[in-house]
């Protein structure tokens, strides 16, 4: 996969060069590539922003030399272009998964103080991640990136470790341990340890529907639950434990 990604910092992007997605770029699963946009404003100064039509406080984003890097970039025509914004729809990870079958993204960082709305005529589609303003759109763009990262084949050591995770079923994950044992007071469950498979895994799926019921009751209207699942939901809403 190729990602393109067009910015007026990108040295905020330094945090891509680690953990998972350096990994992934070492073998060459992903290329991510870093275009400023100011260097092609035909501005002396390089300036991108302007004032806004009808007025109003602040600058804004100019449409020109956004498209302008946009079509400097090979096969800008083919690839899925995407504006980082607040007016967009709420980035999910089922938004993740869909992204990652793509072979070449664009990515767009917005502006605090908004982009010139022609921009939408050479994008596909704008993306948010919450109901917040940030003061430009690298944060966005760089958590876009490592979520689809680590959806691609063999980006992950353990690629089954990606069908548990929270988010996957519209479910939240189940708590996990680690040794010790027993850290002060804290024990970890005994079914973890008895070594009894199919135990195990109903003491996992049942504290992941609670955990979700509990944290982020709104994901279970789009989970797709099981007979046993709605029954010990149902245990759960009693206040009743496995």
């Amino acid at each position: 996969m190729i990602v393109d990604i067009l910015t007026l910092f990108p040295e905020m992007f330094s945090g891509l060069e680690s953990s998972i997605v350096k990994r992934a770029a070492d073998k060459q699963i992903i290329t991510i590539r870093l275009h400023n946009f100011r260097h092609f404003s035909k501005k002396k100064s390089l300036q991108v922003d302007d004032y806004s039509y009808g007025g109003g406080a602040g600058m804004v984003i100019s449409v020109e030399p956004l498209v302008a890097c946009l079509r400097s970039i090979a096969g800008y025509e083919q690839a899925h272009k995407i504006l980082t914004s607040p007016i967009g729809p709420i980035y999910k990870q089922a938004k993740a998964s869909q992204l990652a079958h793509y072979n070449h993204l664009i990515i767009i960082c917005g502006h605090y103080e908004g982009i010139d709305e022609r921009i939408l005529n050479y994008v596909d589609e704008v993306v948010s991640i919450g109901d917040f303003i940030l003061t430009g759109g690298e944060l966005v763009a760089m958590m876009i990136v490592d979520s689809i990262v680590r959806l691609l084949p063999d980006a992950l050591g353990n690629n089954q470790s990606l069908t548990t995770e929270s988010f996957q079923e519209r479910l939240l994950e189940y708590p996990q341990y680690t040794r010790p044992e027993c850290f002060e007071t804290y024990r970890v469950p005994e079914v973890l340890m008895s070594g009894d498979h199919e135990k195990i895994r109903q003491y996992r799926r049942f504290k992941a529907l609670e955990r979700t019921y509990r944290l982020r009751p709104d994901l279970l209207a789009e989970a797709s639950l099981t007979e046993e699942d709605l029954k010990w939901l149902n245990k759960i809403k009693q206040g009743e434990t496995l």
